[in-house]
Formats: C-alpha cells, sequence, structure tokens
C-alpha cells in the first residue's frame, strides 16, 4: 500500500539556521533516504510558500491568488511517496523523518481506482 509523508514545519525556522545547521539537517534527510531507499518511491522538497499560487474555479471564473490556500503556522515542505504494510508502518517511518522533531509528519494513504 502507498501512502504519502507530507511534512510541515515552520519555513521560519529553516531559514533562521546557519549554512552549517541547514547542512547538518540536509547530511539527516540523505541517511533518511539512504536508510528507505526501497520504501520510498518518490519525493521532492517545495519551494517556500510565498512562490505558490492557489488556483479555484467557481462557475465559470477562474481565481488565482498568490501564496498557500490558508494561513498556517506550519507550511507543507516537501513530501514522500513510500510503500508500507499499513498505516502502522508508515508511521513509524514518518517518525524518522528529521523534521519530524520540529514540525508534524501527515501520513495519507493513497486512493487506488479501478476501471
Amino acid at each position: 500500500m502507498q501512502f504519502l509523508l507530507l511534512i510541515y514545519d515552520q519555513e521560519k525556522r529553516w531559514t533562521a539556521l546557519s549554512k552549517a545547521e541547514q547542512d547538518a539537517e540536509t547530511k539527516e534527510y540523505g541517511a533518511f533516504g539512504q536508510e528507505f531507499a526501497g520504501t520510498i518511491k518518490g519525493g521532492n522538497a517545495l519551494m517556500p510558500t510565498m512562490t505558490a499560487k492557489t488556483v479555484r474555479v467557481r462557475g465559470s471564473e477562474k481565481l488565482i491568488t498568490d501564496g498557500p490556500f490558508a494561513e498556517t503556522k506550519e507550511q507543507l515542505g516537501g513530501y514522500y511517496l513510500v510503500e508500507a504494510r499499513d498505516a502502522a508502518e508508515a508511521a513509524s517511518i514518518a517518525a524518522k523523518i528529521p523534521w519530524a522533531r520540529f514540525g508534524s509528519i501527515e501520513v495519507r494513504p493513497i486512493m487506488t481506482f479501478s476501471n
């Protein structure tokens, strides 16, 4: 079964870190990636929320606004797509993501559709 592990943290925390601290956290992500190399099916870090656009369509009107869709204390910073036996295993993997110590990791099962 596949799960999306959504990584949330405060962007301000990351930008306040020194280059050495950012490099150290980046190395932790490298170690995480090596540990779960067979389990991780994909993933990416995301650019800061100031680069985001939110698109809504209401009737025939397309509305595009700058930034994320909601005001939050934590921002979506990236994700991993993983293969796990069940939600408990996916949560165990999520607990090893470095930013789980500072923010939160949302674990969501991937919905599959049959033709």
